[in-house]
Protein backbone atom coordinates (compact mmCIF):
# COMPACT_ATOMS: atom_id res chain seq x y z
CA UNK A 1 0.00 0.00 0.00
CA UNK A 2 1.32 3.47 -0.92
CA UNK A 3 2.29 5.62 2.05
CA UNK A 4 0.37 8.90 2.44
CA UNK A 5 3.06 11.55 2.95
CA UNK A 6 2.42 14.87 4.75
CA UNK A 7 2.11 17.99 2.60
CA UNK A 8 5.15 19.45 4.39
CA UNK A 9 7.26 16.84 2.58
CA UNK A 10 6.34 18.36 -0.78
CA UNK A 11 8.16 21.23 -2.44
CA UNK A 12 5.95 24.37 -2.70
CA UNK A 13 7.20 24.84 -6.27
CA UNK A 14 7.10 21.36 -7.83
CA UNK A 15 4.54 19.85 -5.38
CA UNK A 16 6.68 16.69 -5.49
CA UNK A 17 8.18 14.97 -2.44
CA UNK A 18 11.52 16.63 -1.77
CA UNK A 19 14.70 14.62 -2.26
CA UNK A 20 17.13 17.38 -1.21
CA UNK A 21 15.24 19.87 1.00
CA UNK A 22 16.97 23.21 1.61
CA UNK A 23 15.97 26.26 3.65
CA UNK A 24 15.81 29.66 1.96
CA UNK A 25 16.58 32.84 3.91
CA UNK A 26 12.83 33.45 4.14
CA UNK A 27 12.63 30.39 6.41
CA UNK A 28 10.68 28.25 3.91
CA UNK A 29 11.94 24.90 2.64
CA UNK A 30 12.13 23.85 -1.02
CA UNK A 31 13.63 21.03 -3.04
CA UNK A 32 17.13 22.19 -4.04
CA UNK A 33 16.64 21.62 -7.78
CA UNK A 34 13.36 23.57 -7.86
CA UNK A 35 14.53 26.61 -5.90
CA UNK A 36 17.83 26.70 -7.81
CA UNK A 37 15.90 26.85 -11.09
CA UNK A 38 13.75 29.64 -9.61
CA UNK A 39 16.85 31.65 -8.67
CA UNK A 40 18.69 30.89 -11.94
CA UNK A 41 15.70 32.33 -13.82
CA UNK A 42 16.42 35.71 -12.25
CA UNK A 43 13.80 35.63 -9.49
CA UNK A 44 14.87 37.39 -6.28
CA UNK A 45 11.78 36.88 -4.14
CA UNK A 46 10.61 33.96 -2.00
CA UNK A 47 8.09 31.87 -4.01
CA UNK A 48 5.90 31.50 -0.90
CA UNK A 49 5.98 34.94 0.75
CA UNK A 50 6.97 37.03 -2.30
CA UNK A 51 9.34 38.96 -0.01
CA UNK A 52 12.71 40.09 -1.44
CA UNK A 53 15.76 37.86 -1.01
CA UNK A 54 19.35 38.96 -0.42
CA UNK A 55 21.89 38.72 -3.27
CA UNK A 56 23.04 35.11 -3.80
CA UNK A 57 20.81 33.70 -1.01
CA UNK A 58 22.34 30.65 0.70
CA UNK A 59 20.52 27.32 0.40
CA UNK A 60 20.88 25.58 3.75
CA UNK A 61 20.28 21.79 3.85
CA UNK A 62 17.28 20.85 5.99
CA UNK A 63 18.70 17.66 7.50
CA UNK A 64 15.89 17.19 10.02
CA UNK A 65 13.20 17.21 7.32
CA UNK A 66 15.34 14.96 5.14
CA UNK A 67 15.39 12.34 7.90
CA UNK A 68 11.64 12.64 8.45
CA UNK A 69 10.96 12.06 4.76
CA UNK A 70 13.25 9.04 4.72
CA UNK A 71 11.65 7.59 7.85
CA UNK A 72 8.21 7.76 6.19
CA UNK A 73 9.39 6.45 2.83
CA UNK A 74 12.70 4.50 3.05
CA UNK A 75 12.57 3.71 -0.67
CA UNK A 76 13.28 7.35 -1.58
CA UNK A 77 16.85 8.03 -2.67
CA UNK A 78 18.04 10.93 -0.51
CA UNK A 79 21.56 12.39 -0.21
CA UNK A 80 23.44 11.07 2.80
CA UNK A 81 24.02 13.15 5.91
CA UNK A 82 26.84 13.18 8.43
CA UNK A 83 24.82 14.83 11.20
CA UNK A 84 23.91 12.96 14.34
CA UNK A 85 20.17 12.28 14.56
CA UNK A 86 17.89 14.30 16.82
CA UNK A 87 16.43 11.50 18.94
CA UNK A 88 14.13 13.45 21.22
CA UNK A 89 10.73 14.69 20.08
CA UNK A 90 10.99 17.57 22.58
CA UNK A 91 14.12 19.73 22.23
CA UNK A 92 16.71 19.33 25.02
CA UNK A 93 18.55 22.11 26.82
CA UNK A 94 20.60 24.05 24.19
CA UNK A 95 23.32 25.00 26.67
CA UNK A 96 24.01 21.36 27.58
CA UNK A 97 24.21 20.32 23.92
CA UNK A 98 26.45 23.17 22.77
CA UNK A 99 28.86 22.79 25.69
CA UNK A 100 30.50 19.65 24.26
CA UNK A 101 32.06 19.30 20.78
CA UNK A 102 30.71 15.73 20.73
CA UNK A 103 27.07 16.90 20.89
CA UNK A 104 27.51 19.97 18.67
CA UNK A 105 26.10 18.19 15.62
CA UNK A 106 22.93 17.44 17.55
CA UNK A 107 22.77 21.09 18.63
CA UNK A 108 22.99 22.04 14.95
CA UNK A 109 20.26 19.57 14.06
CA UNK A 110 17.87 21.10 16.61
CA UNK A 111 18.78 24.63 15.52
CA UNK A 112 17.77 23.64 11.99
CA UNK A 113 14.50 22.00 12.89
CA UNK A 114 13.03 23.76 15.95
CA UNK A 115 12.11 27.43 16.25
CA UNK A 116 11.51 26.90 19.98
CA UNK A 117 15.03 25.49 20.37
CA UNK A 118 16.51 28.47 18.49
CA UNK A 119 14.63 30.92 20.71
CA UNK A 120 15.84 29.23 23.89
CA UNK A 121 19.38 28.98 22.48
CA UNK A 122 19.61 32.73 21.89
CA UNK A 123 18.22 33.48 25.38
CA UNK A 124 20.17 30.91 27.41
CA UNK A 125 23.77 31.96 26.81
CA UNK A 126 24.33 29.15 24.30
CA UNK A 127 25.48 31.63 21.64
CA UNK A 128 28.53 32.62 23.71
CA UNK A 129 29.55 28.95 23.99
CA UNK A 130 28.83 28.43 20.28
CA UNK A 131 31.15 31.31 19.39
CA UNK A 132 33.86 29.59 21.43
CA UNK A 133 33.62 26.63 19.02
CA UNK A 134 33.75 29.04 16.06
CA UNK A 135 37.12 30.48 17.12
CA UNK A 136 38.61 27.05 17.95
CA UNK A 137 40.28 25.31 14.99
CA UNK A 138 39.07 21.77 14.46
CA UNK A 139 36.23 19.69 13.11
CA UNK A 140 33.61 21.39 15.28
CA UNK A 141 34.30 24.86 13.81
CA UNK A 142 32.33 24.44 10.60
CA UNK A 143 29.38 22.80 12.38
CA UNK A 144 29.34 25.74 14.80
CA UNK A 145 29.44 28.20 11.90
CA UNK A 146 26.50 26.52 10.18
CA UNK A 147 24.52 26.62 13.41
CA UNK A 148 25.35 30.32 13.73
CA UNK A 149 24.21 30.87 10.15
CA UNK A 150 20.84 29.24 10.82
CA UNK A 151 20.36 31.31 13.97
CA UNK A 152 21.09 34.47 11.96
CA UNK A 153 18.18 33.73 9.62
CA UNK A 154 15.59 34.20 12.38
CA UNK A 155 15.09 37.92 11.76
CA UNK A 156 16.62 41.31 12.42
CA UNK A 157 16.32 41.17 16.22
CA UNK A 158 18.27 37.93 16.28
CA UNK A 159 20.91 39.36 13.95
CA UNK A 160 21.40 42.38 16.18
CA UNK A 161 21.56 40.12 19.23
CA UNK A 162 24.20 37.87 17.67
CA UNK A 163 26.40 40.88 16.92
CA UNK A 164 25.94 42.11 20.49
CA UNK A 165 27.01 38.66 21.72
CA UNK A 166 30.35 38.98 19.90
CA UNK A 167 29.69 37.17 16.62
CA UNK A 168 31.76 39.65 14.58
CA UNK A 169 34.88 39.04 16.70
CA UNK A 170 34.54 35.29 16.17
CA UNK A 171 33.89 35.59 12.43
CA UNK A 172 36.91 37.89 12.04
CA UNK A 173 39.10 35.17 13.52
CA UNK A 174 37.86 32.62 10.98
CA UNK A 175 38.22 35.05 8.07
CA UNK A 176 41.77 35.92 9.13
CA UNK A 177 42.64 32.20 9.01
CA UNK A 178 40.91 31.72 5.66
CA UNK A 179 44.02 30.53 3.87
CA UNK A 180 44.19 27.39 6.00
CA UNK A 181 40.43 26.82 6.35
CA UNK A 182 38.77 28.08 3.13
CA UNK A 183 35.52 26.15 3.60
CA UNK A 184 35.06 27.62 7.09
CA UNK A 185 35.93 31.10 5.79
CA UNK A 186 33.27 30.69 3.09
CA UNK A 187 30.58 29.92 5.69
CA UNK A 188 31.84 32.76 7.91
CA UNK A 189 31.47 35.15 4.97
CA UNK A 190 27.90 33.93 4.44
CA UNK A 191 27.09 34.53 8.12
CA UNK A 192 28.59 38.01 7.78
CA UNK A 193 26.29 38.68 4.80
CA UNK A 194 23.26 37.60 6.82
CA UNK A 195 24.20 39.75 9.82
CA UNK A 196 24.89 42.76 7.57
CA UNK A 197 21.32 42.78 6.29
CA UNK A 198 20.51 45.01 9.29
CA UNK A 199 21.75 48.59 8.84
CA UNK A 200 23.00 49.00 12.41
CA UNK A 201 25.03 45.81 11.97
CA UNK A 202 26.58 47.14 8.77
CA UNK A 203 28.09 49.94 10.81
CA UNK A 204 29.27 47.68 13.64
CA UNK A 205 30.81 45.09 11.31
CA UNK A 206 32.50 47.72 9.17
CA UNK A 207 34.06 49.38 12.21
CA UNK A 208 35.74 46.13 13.26
CA UNK A 209 39.46 46.53 12.59
CA UNK A 210 39.96 43.03 11.15
CA UNK A 211 36.95 42.45 8.90
CA UNK A 212 37.84 44.43 5.78
CA UNK A 213 41.56 43.51 5.85
CA UNK A 214 40.61 39.83 6.14
CA UNK A 215 38.12 40.05 3.26
CA UNK A 216 40.75 41.85 1.19
CA UNK A 217 43.24 39.06 1.86
CA UNK A 218 40.72 36.38 0.90
CA UNK A 219 40.02 38.10 -2.42
CA UNK A 220 43.63 38.82 -3.33
CA UNK A 221 45.39 35.73 -1.96
CA UNK A 222 42.68 33.12 -1.58
CA UNK A 223 42.83 30.01 -3.75
CA UNK A 224 39.27 28.80 -3.11
CA UNK A 225 36.84 30.43 -5.55
CA UNK A 226 33.74 29.65 -3.51
CA UNK A 227 35.31 31.37 -0.53
CA UNK A 228 36.14 34.38 -2.72
CA UNK A 229 32.57 34.55 -4.05
CA UNK A 230 31.11 34.53 -0.54
CA UNK A 231 33.60 37.20 0.56
CA UNK A 232 32.57 39.41 -2.37
CA UNK A 233 28.89 38.95 -1.50
CA UNK A 234 29.57 40.00 2.10
CA UNK A 235 31.38 43.09 0.79
CA UNK A 236 28.45 43.97 -1.45
CA UNK A 237 26.05 43.96 1.50
CA UNK A 238 28.45 45.82 3.81
CA UNK A 239 29.26 48.52 1.26
CA UNK A 240 25.64 49.56 0.94
CA UNK A 241 26.53 51.58 4.05
CA UNK A 242 28.44 54.68 2.80
CA UNK A 243 31.02 54.82 5.61
CA UNK A 244 32.05 51.24 4.85
CA UNK A 245 33.06 52.17 1.31
CA UNK A 246 35.94 54.28 2.61
CA UNK A 247 36.94 51.53 5.04
CA UNK A 248 36.96 48.97 2.24
CA UNK A 249 39.10 51.18 0.00
CA UNK A 250 41.60 51.80 2.80
CA UNK A 251 41.87 48.04 3.35
CA UNK A 252 43.14 47.65 -0.22
CA UNK A 253 40.01 46.09 -1.65
CA UNK A 254 39.97 47.96 -4.98
CA UNK A 255 42.90 46.09 -6.59
CA UNK A 256 41.71 42.83 -5.01
CA UNK A 257 38.23 43.28 -6.49
CA UNK A 258 39.59 44.26 -9.91
CA UNK A 259 41.76 41.13 -9.94
CA UNK A 260 38.80 38.95 -8.97
CA UNK A 261 36.58 40.71 -11.49
CA UNK A 262 39.09 40.24 -14.30
CA UNK A 263 38.99 36.56 -13.41
CA UNK A 264 35.29 36.48 -14.28
CA UNK A 265 33.41 37.55 -11.15
CA UNK A 266 30.47 39.83 -11.90
CA UNK A 267 29.84 40.21 -8.18
CA UNK A 268 33.23 41.96 -7.95
CA UNK A 269 32.05 44.56 -10.47
CA UNK A 270 28.91 45.12 -8.39
CA UNK A 271 31.06 45.83 -5.34
CA UNK A 272 33.24 48.20 -7.38
CA UNK A 273 30.02 50.01 -8.29
CA UNK A 274 29.42 50.58 -4.58
CA UNK A 275 33.00 51.74 -3.93
CA UNK A 276 32.99 54.08 -6.94
CA UNK A 277 30.27 56.11 -5.22
CA UNK A 278 32.95 57.40 -2.83
CA UNK A 279 35.72 59.82 -3.79
CA UNK A 280 38.34 57.50 -2.27
CA UNK A 281 37.02 54.59 -4.33
CA UNK A 282 37.13 56.51 -7.60
CA UNK A 283 40.63 57.77 -6.85
CA UNK A 284 41.92 54.24 -6.23
CA UNK A 285 40.26 52.84 -9.34
CA UNK A 286 41.86 55.52 -11.50
CA UNK A 287 45.24 54.17 -10.43
CA UNK A 288 44.52 50.65 -11.74
CA UNK A 289 46.15 49.92 -15.08
CA UNK A 290 43.79 48.65 -17.82
CA UNK A 291 40.70 49.24 -15.67
CA UNK A 292 38.86 51.13 -18.41
CA UNK A 293 39.80 48.63 -21.11
CA UNK A 294 38.48 45.77 -19.01
CA UNK A 295 35.21 47.55 -18.12
CA UNK A 296 34.55 48.49 -21.75
CA UNK A 297 35.14 44.86 -22.71
CA UNK A 298 32.64 43.68 -20.07
CA UNK A 299 30.11 46.27 -21.30
CA UNK A 300 30.58 44.99 -24.83
CA UNK A 301 30.43 41.21 -24.34
CA UNK A 302 29.35 40.59 -20.74
CA UNK A 303 26.04 39.35 -19.40
CA UNK A 304 23.22 41.82 -18.74
CA UNK A 305 24.24 42.03 -15.09
CA UNK A 306 27.91 42.51 -15.92
CA UNK A 307 27.19 45.08 -18.63
CA UNK A 308 24.92 47.10 -16.37
CA UNK A 309 27.47 47.32 -13.56
CA UNK A 310 30.43 47.92 -15.89
CA UNK A 311 28.61 50.94 -17.38
CA UNK A 312 27.86 52.26 -13.90
CA UNK A 313 31.51 52.02 -12.78
CA UNK A 314 32.75 53.52 -16.05
CA UNK A 315 30.46 56.50 -15.69
CA UNK A 316 31.55 57.12 -12.10
CA UNK A 317 35.30 56.89 -12.75
CA UNK A 318 35.09 58.96 -15.95
CA UNK A 319 33.06 61.77 -14.38
CA UNK A 320 35.25 64.84 -13.81
CA UNK A 321 38.35 62.98 -15.02
CA UNK A 322 39.71 63.79 -18.46
CA UNK A 323 42.29 60.98 -18.45
CA UNK A 324 39.68 58.30 -17.76
CA UNK A 325 37.25 59.81 -20.27
CA UNK A 326 39.93 59.96 -22.96
CA UNK A 327 40.84 56.33 -22.36
CA UNK A 328 37.17 55.27 -22.44
CA UNK A 329 36.70 57.01 -25.80
CA UNK A 330 39.86 55.39 -27.19
CA UNK A 331 38.74 51.94 -26.03
CA UNK A 332 35.37 52.30 -27.79
CA UNK A 333 33.25 53.08 -24.75
CA UNK A 334 31.17 55.64 -26.63
CA UNK A 335 30.36 53.29 -29.52
CA UNK A 336 29.48 50.45 -27.13
CA UNK A 337 27.16 52.71 -25.14
CA UNK A 338 25.38 54.03 -28.25
CA UNK A 339 24.86 50.46 -29.43
CA UNK A 340 23.39 49.45 -26.07
CA UNK A 341 20.99 52.40 -26.12
CA UNK A 342 19.63 51.15 -29.45
CA UNK A 343 19.28 47.52 -28.33
CA UNK A 344 17.96 47.96 -24.78
CA UNK A 345 15.11 49.91 -23.20
CA UNK A 346 15.74 49.22 -19.52
CA UNK A 347 18.37 49.97 -16.91
CA UNK A 348 21.27 49.13 -19.23
CA UNK A 349 20.12 51.76 -21.73
CA UNK A 350 19.78 54.29 -18.91
CA UNK A 351 23.33 53.67 -17.68
CA UNK A 352 24.62 53.68 -21.25
CA UNK A 353 22.96 57.05 -21.87
CA UNK A 354 24.60 58.46 -18.73
CA UNK A 355 28.00 57.31 -19.93
CA UNK A 356 27.38 58.79 -23.38
CA UNK A 357 26.63 62.18 -21.81
CA UNK A 358 29.78 62.00 -19.70
CA UNK A 359 32.00 61.12 -22.67
CA UNK A 360 30.34 63.62 -25.02
CA UNK A 361 30.83 66.37 -22.44
CA UNK A 362 34.52 65.46 -22.41
CA UNK A 363 34.71 65.62 -26.22
CA UNK A 364 32.97 69.01 -26.29
CA UNK A 365 35.42 70.29 -23.75
CA UNK A 366 38.33 69.25 -25.98
CA UNK A 367 37.03 71.40 -28.84
CA UNK A 368 36.50 74.55 -26.80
Amino acid sequence: MEVELPDDFRCPISLEVMTDPVILTSGHTFDRASIQRWLDSGNRTCPVTNLPLPPSPPLIPNHALRRLILSHSPSLSLPSSNLQPCHSSSPPDPLSLVSSPHSLSSFYCYVKSSSQFRRVATESGAVTVLLGHVVSPGESREVALRALLRLSLDGDDTRVGLVADGAVDALAVVLSQGGSTPSAAAVASTVLTSLAMVDVNKCTIGAHPSVFPALSWLLSKGADRQCMREAATALYELCKFPANRRRAVRAGLVPALVKFGMGGSERAIEVLGQLAKSQEGKAEMRKVESLVRWLVSVARIGSARGTDNALLVLNLVCSDCEDMSMEAVKEGGLEVSLSLIESDEGKIAKNAASLVRTLQDFQLGCFR
